[in-house]
C-alpha cells in the first residue's frame, strides 16, 4: 500500500493541507462567531 511515487505523495500532501485549512477555517469561524455575540450585547 506504500505508494512512493511523485503524484501518490502530492495527493497525500494536497489532502493534508486542505484539510489543516478546514480546521483552521473552523477555528476563525468559530471566533468570528463569538465576537459577534460580544459586540452585539
Amino acid at each position: 500500500m506504500g505508494d512512493k511515487s511523485p503524484k501518490a505523495v502530492q495527493k497525500k500532501t494536497s489532502q493534508k493541507s486542505t484539510k489543516a485549512n478546514a480546521v483552521t477555517k473552523k477555528k476563525l469561524e468559530a471566533v468570528a462567531a463569538k465576537t459577534a455575540v460580544t459586540k452585539k450585547k
